[in-house]
């Protein structure tokens, strides 16, 4: 190991407060690395079916129990219970207002959006002006975009977090369990009467609940190795009966050959998933503080949290434009058919390589996760919720259908969050930089 790296990793290492969780950041990069590697793996490209959302899912059954493992969404929203009471609580202590802690989260995870719906509002007007079929470019634009749907569940979640807080430090585990009941409820009518739509409140109502978990985390309510066990014993005894005796699919990432979905729309299935999860990684907290006081292991762990949301938003774009690159030059021996042996063995070179292009996309793009300082004033508390609700909006209706239509491409819903971002606050208007050069043209 070069030792540039380790005196840096030594260097950050000491800089880290004793008072800092690691763990937490640790979890936050290994869930999202894990989703992106099965985003990887899941979606199938070949020569003669081009891109398959649900490949694997679709074409080997026998996968859709390991998706109880590789559906790690709910961890992340396990570290941003943590991570905003976290946030929140220390907004109350400087006396900071709602509107500008949520201003303030909403910078952090909307700016990096930016880049993204730009370069692909340009790609589609591009590839439709060459004479691309609508079809395959609004296919691309849903695959690429498949991340903002996450973003927008978690937008919401960000939404009512101090209202949720609140909730969970007056009433603690009822809070907990009378919303994942509601949530049950809204479920079976959903189901019963064969309307997904009808579904769509538990996209907040699931996650809100669940997300509160890391409340109990941050006040030391799940430190004891028996709640662990319990809380696992819960969750995967109540998974365990709502696949077996229930209506839902084994698979908890959507697969096209099931009838209904456990995330599209978000079921109370995934919050049973998140709590067996949960008890696991936290019986391991321990075991896993002290792994990271390997200075080289939590130098990792803070590069992949710098640029995390980049990471995140763009792993797609790397396997969309590298399936279509493959796709045009005819390059049939590099696409082997999904499932195969070859493809199999073929499954780590073809992650290198998308891991390296979307490494390059996170070198040109990071930059929007590390905006300029912003000392603006506190704005009306509607402004950063209006700016929320169009953000959500636009990535909740692009995340299903793309940028694209039969007419071409759908202008308003790439630049609903966009416009939103700009009119209502987010984006801070550029400032002129000092005579002096200082400054930073990133807002």
């Amino acid at each position: 190991m070069p030792q540039s790296f380790l005196a840096q990793a030594r260097k950050v290492d000491e800089a880290t407060p004793e008072s800092r969780s690691r763990e937490v950041d640790f979890l936050r990069a290994a869930a999202i690395t894990v989703v992106v590697l099965g985003h990887w793996t899941i979606i199938a490209v070949s020569a003669a079916g081009g891109i398959e959302p649900h490949g694997l899912l679709d074409e080997a059954r026998w996968t859709h129990p390991l998706t109880w493992v590789f559906q790690v969404m709910p961890i992340f929203f396990l570290v941003g219970g943590y991570s905003n009471a976290l946030s929140w609580r220390s907004a109350r202590r400087k006396q900071l207002g709602y509107a500008q802690w949520l201003r303030t989260r909403l910078r952090r995870l909307g700016l990096p959006l930016i880049p993204l719906l730009l370069t692909w509002l340009v790609t589609c007007v591009i590839a439709l002006a060459a004479g691309a079929a609508p079809s395959a470019v609004q296919l691309a634009t849903q695959m690429a975009l498949v991340p903002t749907w996450f973003l927008a569940a978690y937008l919401l979640v960000v939404i009512v977090a101090p209202g949720c807080l609140v909730l969970w430090e007056k009433w603690g585990w009822w809070s907990i369990v009378v919303g994942i009941g509601v949530a049950g409820a809204i479920d079976a009518l959903s189901i019963l009467t064969e309307s997904p739509l009808l579904g769509y409140p538990n996209y907040l109502l699931v996650w809100a609940s669940f997300h509160q978990f890391g409340y109990a985390w941050l006040d030391g309510r799940l430190t004891s190795l028996r709640r662990c066990l319990l809380l696992f014993a819960i969750g995967a005894l109540g998974l365990g009966l709502l696949v077996g005796f229930g209506p839902y699919p084994v698979s908890m990432i959507t697969a096209g050959t099931d009838a209904i979905s456990n995330s599209s729309p978000t079921r109370v299935t995934m919050a049973f998933l998140g709590m067996a999860q949960a008890g696991i990684v936290l019986m391991l907290q321990r075991p896993l503080a002290r792994l990271l006081r390997w200075p080289a292991l939590w130098l990792l762990t803070v590069m992949v949290n710098q640029r995390i949301m980049t990471w995140f938003l763009w792993h797609l774009t790397a396997l969309t434009l590298l399936a279509h690159v493959l796709i045009g030059l005819g390059a049939d021996a590099l696409l082997p058919t999904p499932l195969s042996g070859v493809w199999w063995l073929t499954r780590p070179l073809w992650a290198l390589v998308l891991l390296a292009i979307t490494g390059v996309l996170v070198l040109i793009f990071g930059r929007f996760e590390s905006p300029a300082a912003d000392d603006r004033a506190a704005p009306p508390v509607w402004m950063p919720i209006a700016a929320s609700a169009t953000i959500c909006a636009g990535l909740a209706v692009m995340a299903d259908v793309g940028m694209v239509g039969a007419n071409g491409v759908t202008w308003i819903w790439p630049l609903l969050p966009l416009i939103g971002m700009l009119v209502f606050g987010v984006v801070r208007p550029p400032r002129r930089k000092a005579a002096s050069g200082s400054g930073s043209a990133m807002s």
